[in-house]
């Protein structure tokens, strides 16, 4: 009985991912890639970004991974539970701290409980949105691997990163073997990381 490939769902954050943007890249290159969208990128809703959220990845049909950034990774953990049990893994980089940012606000408090699937936190040492601890605050709440990378500021373009090759081997892990493509990585040096259980 072959397995079935679970979904890639990518899920951007406050104002969207523009061109270049990891994400950008991974919904452009990997096969069956789904990008979620929003009415509103600017003036964020818990309710509507959550929902929208939720209708896809209970559209998909079977098992989701998700790749998101910053804001869509709070409204990740937001999820009712029909959504959440759906979900195979999902990779939270850089999560945004809405309880600093008043734009973000509705979607604080931030749940602090365990997810109930296989999830990875990326967070940088000088993300700007989000400080380290507060990262490692939810992925200990969240019961996720945590991986700290050094200097790498919000993990976007502007902080260089591109098609991120560090990022997609760790997508690689939540799917499973044999399911992605390699996606064409522009040179970059990676950061300093440390893994946390």
């Amino acid at each position: 009985m072959s397995r079935v490939s679970p979904t890639i769902i990518i899920v951007p954050g406050w104002r969207d991912s523009g061109p270049g943007h990891w994400q950008s890249l991974w919904a452009d290159s990997l096969p069956g890639a789904r990008r979620t969208l929003q009415d509103d990128w600017i003036a964020p809703s818990r309710q509507a970004w959550v929902g929208s959220l939720a209708r896809q990845i209970l559209e998909a049909g079977g098992p989701v991974v998700i790749a998101a950034h910053s804001l869509g990774c709070i409204a990740t953990s937001h999820l009712p539970a029909e959504a959440a049990q759906r979900i195979q893994g999902a990779l939270l980089v850089a999560p945004a701290d809405p309880e600093r940012r008043g734009v973000l606000a509705d979607f604080a408090p931030v749940p602090y409980q365990a997810l109930p699937y296989r999830s990875i936190v990326v967070a940088s040492s000088n993300d700007p949105y989000c400080p380290v601890r507060t990262a490692g605050a939810y992925a200990r709440a969240w019961g996720s691997e945590f991986v700290r990378l050094q200097n790498a500021g919000h993990i976007n373009i502007e902080s260089g990163f591109g098609a991120w090759p560090l990022g997609l081997a760790l997508l690689q892990s939540l799917v499973g073997e044999g399911w992605l493509t390699p996606v064409a990585t522009a040179p970059r040096t990676q950061p300093a990381l440390e893994i946390a259980p």
